[in-house]
């Protein structure tokens, strides 16, 4: 590897990371706008806010990385461009294609980068943020295992194992402590409907009453459920793509097809997640024809703008499609890949017309 080469990749690398931070900042600046309108429900104060940004950042910043190569790779080179180092590597010999090698070297480690991010610490960190909230906002002491979704509530235990809807549940069981923290009543339930008011519908009741000396077991058709525990407590077990790795994403949809159930979000995400990676490749691609085919006075402001126009228009581009594929029934691998490809296609054009 020469000097010019480690001198762009360094460049390329910097710039990115200044628009990674100034983007993730922006990007927190509204989120925290927006939690502030919940500041005050249950616990959920400045503190909590703060922490709930914290565990959401790497999610935000493992989706900001093609956005931010682009910017900074625009910026960087643009400078460059304007203080004639662009036609000084030229004169020596270096080909637009030799530049644009070294700024792809400067890609892939940002996408090692925003996949070890986006795999490893996102998935957790975006479950832990929703955890956080809801115990929060909620007062409740919640813990979901692989035996569903436990709560506290004064002398209550509750484990959920199912949750089939945003108001019914299935196998409930409810355990009872008296004031001296012994167990003194068990409650399982079939089903359970939310019928409003802090009221839940039980059916298919099996309740034991346990003192010192005996069990008292009996069944029942259905009970009333007075409790704090809203629908909208429950909603944090629900499975969201954004919070699933590769691996569990392909695991997962493995698990509703052997089931017979939808899974064409599921599959949408996961080839989303796959090619996001290239994407990156393509939005540092696009940047090289904008900076070596643009004359050197123009501004960079100028240079920018264009870089947000093109990152905007492949968002809305990219959101258009997946909702497109999903509504139409259309092939998930095509649909994540068909917005990068004509993108890339554009750039390649870009590049001849320069070189």
């Amino acid at each position: 590897m020469n000097l010019l080469t480690r001198h762009i990749i360094k460049e390329v690398l910097k710039g990115s990371f200044l628009a990674l931070i100034l983007l993730l900042t922006l990007f927190n600046l509204f989120t925290f706008s927006d939690e502030l309108k919940d500041m005050g429900t249950g616990d959920y104060g400045l503190k909590e806010i703060f922490l709930y940004l914290l565990l959401t950042s790497p999610r935000v910043f493992y989706e900001l990385v093609p956005s931010a190569a682009l910017l900074g790779s625009l910026f960087v080179l643009g400078t460059m461009a304007n203080h004639s180092e662009i036609i000084a590597m030229r004169s020596a010999g270096v080909s637009v294609m030799g530049i644009i090698r070294s700024v792809m070297l400067a890609g892939v480690i940002l996408v090692l980068v925003a996949m070890g991010v986006g795999e490893l610490i996102a998935p957790q960190a975006g479950h832990s943020a929703r955890l956080l909230k809801a115990q929060s906002q909620h007062n409740k002491v919640i813990m979901q295992t692989r035996y569903g979704i436990w709560l506290r509530e004064g002398n209550q235990f509750v484990n959920i194992r199912e949750i089939k809807g945003n108001s019914e549940l299935g196998d409930v069981t409810i355990y009872q402590l008296n004031d001296q923290k012994k167990l003194s009543e068990v409650i399982h339930a079939e089903s359970g409907q939310f019928i409003g008011h802090q009221q839940w519908r039980l059916n298919g009741i099996q309740r034991s009453e346990v003192s010192a000396t005996q069990i008292h077991a009996y069944h029942e058709n259905g009970m009333s459920w007075k409790t704090s525990i809203a629908p909208d407590l429950l909603k944090i077990v629900v499975v969201k793509p954004d919070n699933l790795s590769l691996i569990d994403l392909a695991q997962y949809i493995n698990f509703l097809e052997d089931n017979d159930q939808e899974s064409k979000t599921f599959e949408a995400a996961f080839w989303g997640r796959l090619i996001n990676p290239l994407i990156t490749f393509v939005m540092l691609m696009v940047a090289t024809p904008f900076v070596i085919g643009i004359k050197r006075g123009v501004s960079m402001g100028g240079r920018l703008m264009v870089g947000v126009i093109i990152g905007m228009g492949f968002n809305i581009l990219d959101k258009i499609s997946n909702h497109m594929g999903l509504v139409y029934d259309l092939n998930p691998i095509m649909v994540a890949v068909l917005p990068g490809a004509l993108v890339f296609l554009v750039a390649s054009y870009a590049v001849t017309r320069v070189k």
